[in-house]
C-alpha cells in the first residue's frame, strides 16, 4: 500500500497560503492531466488558467451573485437557509494562487449517429448517452491533476458548484473556443498548514459487489 500513498494523502484543500506557483510546475500538472485515460481517444478537454487577482476576484463576485440568486428563489426559507451555506465551499477559489477552468468539448458518439439515423426511440438515444463519456474522460484527466498535485506538494480542490454561473463565467474570462464548454474548476496551492483530514470512505462491502 505504501506505493499508492499518493492516493491516499490526497484530500480536497480548501485553504491556501499566500505562495505563488511556478509555471513550470502548472505546465507539469497539466501535462500529467493530459495523460488520463480518454473515451475513444478524443482527449476532449481544453485548460484556461488563472492566475490574475483582479480577475479571480470578480470570478468570486459572479459565482456569489449567482448563487445568492438561486437561494432567492428557494422553495422555503429552510431550503434557502441550507443552499447559502455552500456558498463559501462554491467560492473558496478566491484565496487560491492558480484557478484552473476546464472546458471539454462534445463527445462524439458514432453508435449514437448510427440509432439516430435508423430511428431509435428517445429512450433508447437517453440510453446510448447516459454513461456521459464527455464528463469521465474529464473527470479521469482532472484526477491525474489532483494525484500530481498532491505528490508535488501542492493541495487541490475539484469544483462543479460554480458552473450554475457558467455564461457569465465564460463571458468573464473571454475564452471561446467553438464546441467546448465549461465543465469545473480547480483551486491550486500551496496548503494551509493542519488542513482538515478526508472524510471517511464508505467501507468496501457497501460499494463493492463481486458477481462469479
Amino acid at each position: 500500500m505504501a506505493n499508492l500513498d499518493f492516493i491516499y494523502k490526497r484530500k480536497s484543500i480548501r485553504k491556501f497560503k499566500n505562495q505563488s506557483i511556478p509555471k513550470e510546475d502548472i505546465l507539469t500538472l497539466l501535462d500529467a492531466a493530459t495523460h488520463a485515460p480518454s473515451p475513444k481517444n478524443q482527449q476532449n478537454w481544453h485548460f484556461v488558467v488563472l492566475q490574475n487577482r483582479d480577475i479571480i476576484k470578480k470570478l468570486t463576485e459572479i459565482v456569489s451573485e449567482s448563487h445568492i440568486a438561486i437561494a432567492e428563489i428557494a422553495r422555503s426559507e429552510t431550503e434557502k437557509t441550507h443552499y447559502m451555506k455552500l456558498l463559501k465551499y462554491y467560492t473558496l477559489f478566491q484565496h487560491a494562487p492558480v484557478v484552473i477552468i476546464v472546458y471539454a468539448n462534445d463527445y462524439d458518439m458514432i453508435e449514437y449517429d448510427i440509432l439516430k439515423a435508423n430511428g431509435a426511440s428517445e429512450q433508447r438515444l437517453a440510453e446510448i448517452m447516459a454513461p456521459q463519456s464527455a464528463a469521465q474522460g474529464i473527470g479521469a484527466a482532472v484526477e491525474n491533476f489532483l494525484l500530481a498535485a498532491t505528490e508535488m506538494g501542492y493541495g487541490a480542490c475539484y469544483m462543479t458548484g460554480p458552473t450554475h454561473a457558467k455564461n457569465r463565467i465564460e463571458t468573464l474570462i473571454n475564452f471561446n473556443k467553438p464546441g467546448y464548454h465549461l465543465m469545473s474548476l480547480i483551486a491550486l496551492g500551496v496548503p494551509e498548514e493542519n488542513t482538515p483530514p478526508a472524510p471517511k470512505r464508505k467501507p468496501l462491502e457497501e460499494v463493492v459487489t463481486f458477481i462469479d
